[in-house]
């Protein structure tokens, strides 16, 4: 049973896939999408169970491994996709309305976000850093035709700046590879690349070599998880992608990047101690966060300006891997999950935002909270979930982060964080508000009638804040889980 558990996030998305690319996208197989998810959901809840009551798992001869961290990480991508794919029918049948997008088009855009589901589900079950290596640069090939999908100038050339540098750091931690595989050889134990037998005899590694290996590995991944300095593909990207593409990339595909770096850095205290990889991430985490607030204060559009937010979650979670402590990581993994659900409300809303008014400018959409109220409050109360406020789950993480920083040797870098945060929070309130209150200007934002916020969108949104509202009220079940994957990644007993 645990072995279908473990191999259903991978493989079910295939199926959904192949039934796409055989059937075609038509209103028999329009939610077929949200059933893949909603069953990686499930079983990736099955398999958390699993695990808290008996311990790891593995299959297909070692090469699959389920422990409480990747059945944690997972759960994020069940979670995420779920609110994606409920909410693609309706934004794909708007678009083929419009004449943007037809048949074809929803056809390419399904099959391909079933193979993004599969392609992170086995980059996160896989017990071997070749293979997440691999799996993750599956989702490059995948994600760029999204990216892409309009096939408007700003869109391709979103898609290739997205593949050259994304391949740019995805061939950095190649390297890191092959070196961290030599190390393992030629050391006792030849653990090859499998993270059990590299955690447990990391310290015969040499040096020199992992640490030019860990530097690579997590500059390489951090560049798929949108971490300066290698970020600059992500604001494009993101603001590119069709809407339910964006909550996918930044709700998982950065979440994913980061879960390969934090297995690296287990590797790395063990092997180096823990001030090589925290100070590796100190430095990127605090040039995102700068990075992110400079940009995102003169930001004139709302989709980059979640984009730029991204960057500055992604900062946060590297602070926290940089402290190090079950605390910080533990508030690290429980804000992977409330910033994935904030953000794909968010880009969902935004979408839906851009296809009633016709513009992502910030200046040109107005008065939103009397034309369309409910996906006005959506996003009103995204946005502070997002910088966040309390009830989310966004302000328990950061206070554990916070609190985790200023009782280790890092409570300079987090004050400087915090500073950085609430700027960046008083930005996004400022442009969040002038799109929601004020009278409509005239122009492309200035319709004054416009369609209903479909039913499932709405179910979507609505889900996804009341996820974050309960994450910061209680965690739930999820408290063993969380406690047993920061010992995963910290050591600590």
């Amino acid at each position: 049973m645990i072995t279908v558990l473990m191999l259903s996030p991978v493989v079910v998305p295939v199926l959904g896939a192949l039934v796409y690319l055989v059937a075609g996208w038509r209103p028999a197989t329009a939610w077929l999408g949200a059933v893949s998810a909603g069953l990686v959901l499930v079983a990736a809840i099955g398999a958390a169970v699993e695990v808290a009551t008996n311990g790891p798992y593995t299959a297909l001869a070692g090469l699959v491994r389920v422990d409480a961290l990747s059945a944690f990480m997972v759960i994020v991508i069940g979670a995420v996709g779920l609110l994606a794919t409920v909410a693609t029918p309706a934004h794909l049948a708007v678009e083929i309305q419009a004449g943007r997008a037809g048949p074809r088009t929803a056809t390419r855009h399904s099959l391909l976000v079933q193979a993004f589901l599969a392609a992170m589900a086995l980059a996160v079950l896989a017990a071997d850093l070749g293979v997440l290596w691999i799996a993750v640069e599956a989702t490059t090939i995948v994600t760029a035709f999204l990216v892409g999908q309009r096939r408007t100038r700003s869109a391709v050339e979103a898609a290739w700046k997205y593949v050259v540098i994304c391949s740019t750091g995805i061939a950095l931690a190649l390297l890191g590879t092959l070196l961290l595989d030599y190390a393992a050889r030629h050391a006792p134990g030849a653990a090859g690349l499998d993270w059990t037998r590299l955690v447990a005899t990391a310290h015969t590694l040499d040096p020199g070599v992992t640490r030019i290996a860990v530097a690579l590995l997590v500059i390489g991944f951090g560049t798929k998880a949108g971490l300066a300095p290698l970020h600059a593909w992500l604001p494009d990207a993101h603001s590119q992608a069709p809407a339910p593409v964006s909550a996918l990339m930044s709700g998982v595909l950065l979440s994913v990047a980061f879960y390969a770096i934090l297995r690296v850095k287990a590797i790395s205290d063990v092997a180096l101690g823990t001030g090589f990889a925290g100070a590796l991430l100190v430095v990127m985490a605090l040039a995102s966060l700068v990075l992110a607030a400079s940009l995102i204060v003169a930001q004139r559009d709302y989709k980059r300006m979640l984009a730029y937010s991204s960057i500055e979650h992604m900062g946060l979670l590297a602070l926290g891997a940089a402290v190090g402590s079950p605390l910080a990581v533990a508030a690290v993994l429980l804000h992977i999950l409330g910033h994935g659900l904030a953000k794909g409300v968010l880009f969902l809303g935004a979408g839906r935002v851009l296809q009633t008014t016709g513009t992502s400018r910030i200046n040109e959409v107005r008065g939103l909270a009397a034309r369309q109220p409910l996906l006005a409050g959506c996003l009103g109360f995204g946005v502070l979930a997002l910088i966040g406020l309390p009830p989310f789950s966004v302000f328990a993480s950061e206070l554990g982060i916070a609190r985790a920083g200023f009782a280790s040797g890092l409570g300079w870098a987090t004050g400087v964080a915090l500073l950085l945060v609430l700027i960046i929070a008083a930005a996004l309130v400022t442009h969040t508000s002038r799109m929601l209150l004020g009278a409509a200007p005239e122009g492309p934002g200035a319709a004054t009638t416009t369609p209903r916020l479909p039913a499932l969108t709405a179910t979507a949104l609505l889900v996804g804040l009341g996820g974050c509202a309960a994450l910061g009220v209680t965690t739930g079940p999820l408290t063993d889980l969380l406690h047993s994957a920061a010992t995963i990644v910290t050591g600590a007993p």
